[in-house]
Formats: C-alpha cells, sequence, structure tokens
C-alpha cells in the first residue's frame, strides 16, 4: 500500500539512552550503538506533528487529517542498513481503528494538545495525555547539541536521525511489518526545548530516569514535511524479541 502525506509541524526530540536502559528487539534487528562515556549508548526519538491530507496514491479524494505521536528506536536491519524500529504509535481515539485498517500500525488512543509554530510565536507547548503524559515547551534557538555522542556537525546529526528509508513496526502476534520512507530536504527550525513531563516515556522505558529525560541530544521543528511510504506485509509471522515482547501498545489502553 503506498501512502502519501504532509507532516505539519513535526517537532523531533532526541536523546541518547545507555544501552542496558532500552528493551531487547526483536530478530533480526540489532541496536546502532554508540560508544560514549565508557558505554554503549542508543538513540531515541519522540515525533509530534500533524498528518495533512493522509491518502492512499490510488484513492486521492479520501484524506485523513490528525495530530500523531510516533517513538523510534535507531537500528540496524538485516542487511545491517541503518532504520528506525517504530515502537510506539499513538493518535486520537477516532483514528486508532483506522490506522489499524490503513496505516497498518497498531496504534494506541491519546488526547493531543499541539501548537501551530509556523503560523507564529515566541514559544510553544506540546501536550499528549494518555494513562502517563508528556508534555515540552520549545522556543527557536541556534543549532546546538547537548550531552551524548558526537554525531558530527548540525547538518550531519539532522541526517542522521531523518535519512532513514526503512522502518519496521512490530504488528499483533510479533510480526514485523517493514515501511519504505522517501524524504525531500526540508526547512529545519533549532529548538531550545524544556521537558516538563515525562510519565509516558518513562512508561515505554521502565529503567530510564527523569534525567535521562531532561537532558536531550537535539531537538529541531520542520514546518512541514511531504513524503509518501509503502506498507509491507509481516516479514515473519511470529516473531518473538529476544528476552521479552517489545510492545508497541500502551500498557493498559
Amino acid at each position: 500500500m503506498h501512502l502519501r502525506t504532509k507532516a505539519r509541524d513535526c517537532l523531533y526530540l532526541n536523546w541518547a539512552l545507555p544501552r542496558d536502559a532500552v528493551p531487547e528487539l526483536p530478530e533480526p534487528l540489532d541496536y546502532e550503538l554508540h560508544p560514549w562515556r565508557g558505554g554503549d549508548w542508543v538513540f531515541v526519538s519522540v515525533l509530534l506533528f500533524r498528518f495533512s491530507g493522509l491518502h492512499a496514491a490510488n484513492l486521492p479524494l479520501v484524506r485523513l487529517s490528525y495530530p500523531q505521536m510516533s517513538l523510534r528506536l535507531y537500528v540496524l536491519d538485516e542487511d545491517r542498513l541503518p532504520s528506525a524500529l517504530f515502537l510506539r504509535t499513538m493518535v486520537p481515539f477516532w483514528v486508532a481503528p483506522v490506522s489499524r485498517l490503513v496505516g497498518r500500525q497498531p496504534a494506541a488512543p491519546g488526547r493531543f494538545t499541539y501548537p501551530s509554530p509556523s503560523s507564529g510565536g515566541d514559544s510553544w507547548t506540546w501536550r499528549l495525555r494518555s494513562a502517563a503524559a508528556l508534555e515540552v515547551t520549545a522556543s527557536l534557538a541556534s543549532p546546538a547539541v547537548g550531552d551524548g555522542p558526537d554525531l558530527g556537525s548540525w547538518d550531519s546529526t539532522v541526517d542522521y536521525f531523518r535519512r532513514r528509508r526503512r522502518g519496521y513496526v512490530l504488528w499483533d502476534g510479533g510480526a514485523l511489518r517493514s515501511i519504505t520512507r522517501s524524504h525531500p530536504s526540508v526547512a529545519v527550525w533549532p529548538l531550545r526545548v524544556e521537558v516538563t513531563a515525562s510519565g509516558l516515556l518513562s512508561e515505554v522505558f521502565p529503567a530510564s530516569t527523569d534525567a535521562h529525560w531532561r537532558g536531550l541530544h537535539s531537538a529541531w521543528l520542520c514546518p512541514e514535511i511531504p513524503f509518501s511510504f509503502e506498507v509491507g506485509e509481516p516479514q515473519l509471522a511470529a516473531m518473538t524479541a529476544r528476552g521479552r515482547m517489545v510492545s508497541p501498545v500502551v500498557d493498559g489502553c
């Protein structure tokens, strides 16, 4: 299935977490590890954005627009290519069944309050609530990188997180579904971000601490990202994770 859309006011929040603070991965994926401070570290991102005009390529008149949260880990796939594992997706309550049917992603419902930075203003606040909350406030800033492994220049850092054509999502029953994406070059606004509530992240990563989430590695906003992606069939019918299953659904929702 070929899907097309625009992601508007897409906020990228990136953290570096110690290897022992992240879950085991389903085979054949492996973490893309980075040495830092005498240990191995893994990058984690949360994207907060609004889909505008999501539609199947063969059904251009049927379009959906709604806010979404995507939480992803940065991994290597079986071809050792840099990829992303979409660990958790959240959408409004009315979108969750549509996401499963059309986007073929197991999405959990949440309550969203998203700003429109591209329309103006000096600072903005994003809020997302389910059983727990995520809240951040951001303002424009000069390009800067916080604590974590060095990924090179600011442009190299942005490319590390954005330029990944392969994505994977763990479907019901443990099947790993592939997603092939394309991303054009777009404007990037460097931001200064304060995390004021991180309970939703701690829920996903119980071995993490509040200090991990306060110390962002990098953050920016893309006012608009036109892109397309192809959702493939599950690669394995009954895949299990090494150690424990990685669940893309919020517990209790």
